[in-house]
Order: C-alpha cells, then structure tokens, then sequence
C-alpha cells in the first residue's frame, strides 16, 4: 500500500481552480460575426457623417483624428463579449468587410485598416493573456488601436501630407478617440448587455451580472 502520511487529500470538484477554455465555440462565432455585421453598418454610417464633420473640426490641422473612434469599437467590442484569442481581429475585419460590402468612399481598402485596427485592440488582450477584462484594459485597447489607425492614417493616407505638428495632433486625437467611442462606450455597453441577460452564455455577462448583484465595481 502506498503510504498518504505527508500528502493533502484532493480538493473537491467544486473549490478546484477552473481552467479557462480559450477554444472558440459554434456561439463565439455567431455572436462576433453578428457583432462585426452590427458594427459593420455603423462604420457605413460613420463614413457617411465623416465629410461634413471633418470640414467642422478643419479649423485645426489634425483635430479630424478624433473622428476615428468611430471605426475603432468593434474590436474592443468583440474582444469584451467573447473573450477569446483572435476575437477583436475577427470582430474589426467583419466590420470592415460589411462596410466596404455596402459601400464606401475607401472602397476594399477599409479591410487594410479594419486590419491595423484589429490587431491594435488584440494586442492588450494578449498582453493580459486573455484574463483581464476591467475597464484599464478596455481604454488602453481602446488607446492602442487608436494609436495604430493613427500611425496608419498619417504614413499612408492624405493626411500623411500634413507637417509634423498637424501629424501629432491627428496621431494623438485618434489616441483620445479610441479610449472614448472604442474602450470606455465599447466597456459600458458589455455591460449595459449583460444587465438584460443576452450575454448570459458568455463568461463577460457572467461576471457582469454579478458585480451588479454584489454591488462591486
């Protein structure tokens, strides 16, 4: 017989530490591509609101990279709900695919950017290995990605003909953008959706509902 003196008994089932399943299921992919579609038609709508609300920011050379949030929360968005590797990507380039589908003034090279700004919010996720979800993360998702829409618009669309002050300027609002309209809106709208129960089967409107309950933050 093999001698337990020394040894701690097994923990129960139920206090045992649960493994977190980062394998995307048959509902992750519906939900993301539903949120990407969704997502898509506001970026439609934004592209069509984007002339004359530019022409009312020209007044600063730069200033219009506030209107990039706009583009960006899709990926926040996706990456809040499901929770899973590749979710903020997947959810960016759906947008981007819908919108461009629709039409656009960019044409297919919405894809490049929904890209660019997939990757930007996928990074943080990654960084905190798919396991910090708190509104920190959310707004410097958020950030990142706006950061990378403004690098991208000004080395490779007309506003790479801006000086340098202007360039900074957009680089900067895009940044402000992102943590406004893609990580602060995107966080309280997952939570605002797991209030209803419509997230109920994900572990985003799990933990939600239940810092409401508790009154936690």
């Amino acid at each position: 017989m093999h001698s337990t003196i020394g040894t701690s008994p097994p923990l129960p089932q139920s206090l045992r530490p649960k493994r977190r399943n980062l394998r995307w299921r048959v509902v992750d992919i519906v939900v993301a591509s539903v949120l990407g579609v969704a997502a898509g038609v506001i970026f439609w709508a934004w592209g069509l609101a984007w002339g004359p609300l530019s022409a009312a920011l020209a007044f600063t050379p730069g200033l219009g990279g506030l209107l990039a949030g706009g583009w960006l929360f899709a990926g926040v968005l996706g990456g809040l709900v499901i929770r899973k590797p590749g979710a903020a990507l997947y959810t960016e380039l759906v947008a981007a695919a819908v919108s461009a589908l629709i039409g656009t003034v960019w044409g297919f090279e919405t894809l490049i950017w929904g890209l660019v700004q997939g990757i930007g919010a996928e990074i943080v996720f990654a960084l905190f290995f798919y396991a910090n979800w708190r509104i920190g993360v959310a707004l410097l998702a958020g950030a990142t990605t706006g950061l990378a829409v403004g690098l991208l618009d000004t080395t490779f669309s007309s506003y790479a003909a801006l000086d340098v002050a202007a360039k900074t300027t957009y680089v900067v609002s895009a940044i402000v953008s992102g943590v406004f309209l893609a990580g602060l809106l995107s966080w309280l709208a997952v939570r605002g959706l797991a209030a209803t129960g419509a997230l109920s089967r994900f572990a985003s409107g799990r933990q939600a509902r239940t810092i409401t309950d508790t009154g936690g933050q």
